[in-house]
């Protein structure tokens, strides 16, 4: 197995870029911590804001900050009786926010990431990837999807929400899991691809639920064994037409690529973010645009 630490050196060049983080499954998950690795040594300015708990199935919800409990966060990454909001020590790009992953998100776009840029904000917005998938309808209940919904919806930032299929919560100090390394792995080289494609990278009000297929140590092992799948979030069955790629105007249910199908996928969608639907043909165009050279057909 190659290592997963030169595929970054190996992607195009990807203008650096202030990128804001969050999730729903707590600031000190691994999956987010990776993913958080990789983008800072492609050379990004990321800062993560993301809950002080797990808050997994949270949807949209918000709300003001509360101090720590006496349990302290996650995996014990802070103490019972913390403040609100909280930096780790030695690194003030880690935030954690103790509320909900949209609380988490706004926090970072309005207050955390601008004091560390100078006062600006993110170009760009992403939310995982999330311990287990976020297709169908699982996406209207999902923090991370929520979290991704509101930077693109309200914030007016471009946004994307990861989620694996693959893992259970790990604490950001435990061994790396595998998954954990192919996720970061998949996410930076579509992260990479749509910062290339040349700013504004998404249209008005569309986010992408991205979703990876399941890892393990003996299949889909290794990034360059996904194909990247041009997806919708709903089944379209009553829908308008799609944008007309792979021969048809119809693409792909997300639901269909990665639970039904098999093999090493990953599903992008252009997602609603008004909504979380599947957004409209023309803006589909615009997505499959920029991200032609990932994109490929089942």
């Amino acid at each position: 197995m190659r290592s997963f630490i030169l595929l970054g050196a190996v992607l195009p060049f990807a203008q650096a870029i202030r990128i804001i983080q969050a999730n729903d499954d707590g600031w000190a998950e691994a999956n987010a911590r990776t993913l958080f690795n990789s983008l800072s040594a492609a050379g990004h300015d990321i800062v993560l804001s993301a809950p002080a708990e797990n808050q997994s199935g949270t949807g949209s919800s918000d709300a003001a900050p509360k101090q720590v409990d006496a349990d302290g966060c996650e995996f014990s990454s802070c103490p019972g009786g913390s403040p609100p909001t909280g930096a780790n020590s030695s690194d003030p790009r880690l935030n954690y926010v103790n509320s909900f992953p949209v609380t988490s998100m706004k926090n970072g776009i309005d207050v955390t990431g601008p004091n560390l840029w100078n006062g600006a904000k993110p170009e760009l917005a992403v939310s995982g990837p999330n311990v287990g998938s976020n297709v169908g309808p699982t996406g209207l209940i999902s923090g991370t999807v929520g979290a991704a919904s509101y930077a693109a919806h309200t914030a007016k930032i471009p946004a994307i929400a990861f989620s694996g299929r693959s893992g259970d919560p790990t604490a950001w100090d435990a061994p790396t899991p595998l998954h954990s390394k192919v996720y970061a792995d998949l996410a930076l080289n579509l992260t990479t691809t749509l910062i290339n494609s040349g700013a504004p990278y998404l249209p008005d009000d569309v986010f992408l639920n991205v979703n990876f297929a399941a890892v393990s140590d003996s299949s889909c092992n290794d990034a360059s064994q996904f194909k990247f799948i041009f997806t919708r979030v709903n089944t379209g069955l009553l829908s308008a037409p799609d944008t007309e790629w792979c021969g048809s105007t119809r693409l792909p249910w997300e639901v269909d690529v990665i639970y039904l199908r098999g093999g090493c996928h990953v599903s992008v969608s252009a997602g609603d973010a008004n909504d979380k639907s599947t957004t409209e043909a023309a803006k589909q165009k615009v997505v499959s645009d920029k991200l032609k050279s990932l994109l490929t057909c089942l």
